[in-house]
């Protein structure tokens, strides 16, 4: 791919990691009484992370960073293999707040640049200005540069979970989240100018809208109002897992639009994509309300897949598909039901810093 003029590229998740940022639970607003068992489920998550890469951990503050080395140290995880940086936050969701790393020039001159998008709470939740700042704190702390996202005098809104990338000038995202008056992210600014921003600032050349503005277009429990993580994600640069429900189950019509979206698109060459359906787990619930457990929140690292399970006699197909998708990597189950109690899973809490 010809890249943009601006330079630079924000590669694929599969690409080459320097590291994997978390920022350990805190804020019981997510998790509440099963913040202790999302504190093992991070344990087991970083376990598997530094087999291939080093791990950067935000914590709140010096007690946190105590407790999250003591659990870490139970259960045997070297350390020496995991960056603490002490950062105060408002939440743990560093796929939607933190930078988004991306890439400038090639070979010994690349550099890796963190992009700094304003962050609102996905427009729902009024304490954010912590997470706002934490994309300026990280590239302070690695002596990045930092790119301010600007279009006019405005910073625009963009969170990681709301785009997929391949790595060679496509972007997966929702109209539902990006273009929706519900959460508006950017009330105002166009598809085109949208577009525009995306194409300058993470090196896209085309940007491939899963269709729909309603609730019907989003899981159920989903507070981002149609994150494209829980829906569809690349598995390689024209292949596309998507999350599929049986005619039976309340969200099928929704999820099956999408399949049908992806069929009719064109990668970059004008060839169709290889669409890959992924079941979704029976409907969950805590607290009465409902939980958005999607297979499609897995992450990528160097050496392993990490996807989350929920019981669910689902677990083992989604398993078995992203190995195929991913024969190069082993494909690990970890346990998410507690986490995805917070309203979000594996993806949500890890953001990639590239090689």
């Amino acid at each position: 791919m010809n890249e943009p003029r601006t330079g630079v590229r924000m590669p694929a998740e599969w690409e080459p990691h320097d590291a994997t940022w978390l920022v350990w639970p805190h804020n019981r607003d997510d998790w509440g009484v099963k913040t202790a068992a999302v504190e093992w489920c991070y344990v087991d998550m970083i376990r598997h992370l530094i087999r291939g890469e080093r791990v950067a951990l935000v914590c709140q503050d010096a007690r946190l960073r105590a407790r999250a080395l003591g659990r870490l140290g139970r259960s045997g995880v070297d350390t020496a293999r995991v960056d603490i940086h002490v950062v105060p936050t408002n939440r743990s969701w560093i796929r939607d707040s933190g930078p988004i790393f991306v890439v400038r020039g090639r070979g010994a001159r690349r550099t890796v640049v963190a992009t700094d998008w304003r962050f609102t709470g996905w427009s729902r939740y009024r304490a954010h200005q912590l997470d706002d700042a934490l994309p300026r704190a990280i590239a302070l702390r690695l002596g990045m540069d930092r790119i301010d996202v600007r279009e006019g005098e405005a910073r625009v809104v963009l969170e990681g979970g709301s785009i997929d990338v391949n790595g060679e000038g496509l972007l997966l995202t929702t109209e539902s989240c990006l273009l929706g008056s519900v959460q508006a992210r950017n009330p105002g600014l166009p598809r085109e100018k949208i577009e525009r921003v995306l194409g300058r600032t993470l090196g896209v050349a085309q940007v491939l809208w899963l269709p729909g503005r309603t609730d019907d277009a989003t899981l159920a429990g989903d507070d981002t109002h149609g994150h494209v993580d829980n829906l569809a994600r690349f598995v390689g640069p024209s292949t596309v897992a998507v999350a599929v429900a049986p005619r039976s189950a309340p969200q099928h019509a929704g999820l099956q639009a999408n399949v049908t979206a992806l069929e009719r698109m064109r990668d970059a060459r004008g060839r169709p994509l290889d669409v890959v359906p992924l079941p979704v787990p029976r409907p969950r619930a805590f607290d009465r309300e409902p939980l958005p457990a999607s297979y499609l929140n897995f992450y990528v690292a160097n050496d392993v897949v990490l996807v989350p399970t929920f019981n669910d006699p689902a677990d083992r197909e989604a398993l078995r598909v992203l190995e195929r998708c991913f024969s190069d990597r082993e494909v690990v189950g970890v346990h998410a039901l507690d986490l995805v109690a917070g309203l979000g899973a594996i993806h949500c809490v890890t953001q990639q810093q590239p090689r």
